[in-house]
């Protein structure tokens, strides 16, 4: 497959790496059941799969397994959940599987979609949000196959739409018209997962989200924090 062209190809864009292990079975049947590498076209190819990561794979951030076997995509495929660090390595592992450049982008947010439960937890800045950079086609553009569809209703939120040629990054606003989703800092592109300095500075930043070293503590769900009377 050729995805950019007559556009250079950085071999780290493409490689198989400790977190983005898209050479692996788990990986590759996930890319396979999304019909992805059967797609002639790139931006098609891109399209199918971010939707199938956001809508497919549960985002879940209650007990969410942040060692260094559970940030990789072939785990995040198998066990078909995660938050957005996890949700956002196996968008840049399927793209590489089907030849399309991909990194991963570090960012704190404010305003980052948690329940009041966590929100108390967390405060208003969520620290080492990911999501993936990419290049279908001409030029890099940034993605967030994380928030589905679901969740997104249950919080009065847009849910992010991506047509493969612009950014697909902000929540802006809520679905009743409030402020959403800050960017607040850029950590940076990387070509694989800085994994030390993400469980380093999480643990830093939100020192109550964890239950052991390496694992958020655990809880109902979102969508149960959503439905629950105790979330109003």
């Amino acid at each position: 497959m050729n995805p950019i062209g007559a556009l250079a190809v950085e071999p780290a864009e493409l490689a198989h790496t400790r977190s983005i292990d898209h050479r692996s079975t788990a990986v590759r049947d996930f890319v396979a059941a999304t019909g992805a590498d059967r797609e002639p076209d790139p931006v098609r190819r891109a399209v199918q799969l971010y939707y199938a990561v956001r809508d497919d794979i549960r985002y879940e951030i209650y007990g969410a397994d942040l060692s260094e076997d559970g940030l990789t995509a072939s785990t995040v495929a198998t066990v078909r959940k995660g938050m957005c660090i996890h949700k956002s390595v196996l968008y840049a592992a399927a793209l590489r599987a089907v030849g399309i450049p991909s990194r991963l982008m570090i960012t704190d947010v404010r305003n980052h979609l948690v329940s009041p439960q966590l929100k108390r937890m967390v405060g208003d800045v969520f620290h080492y949000h990911t999501l993936t950079v990419l290049r279908p086609a001409d030029r890099w553009i940034r993605a967030t196959p994380v928030f589905n569809r679901r969740l997104c209703r249950l919080y009065d939120m847009e849910p992010l739409e991506f047509d493969g040629r612009t950014d697909s990054m902000h929540h802006p606003f809520d679905g009743i018209g409030r402020k959403h989703m800050e960017f607040v800092r850029f950590h940076g592109d990387f070509d694989d997962l800085p994994y030390r300095t993400i469980i380093d500075g999480m643990r830093r930043q939100h020192p109550a989200m964890f239950a052991g070293a390496t694992s958020f503590r655990g809880g109902s769900s979102l969508v149960s924090d959503a439905i629950s009377p105790r979330s109003l």
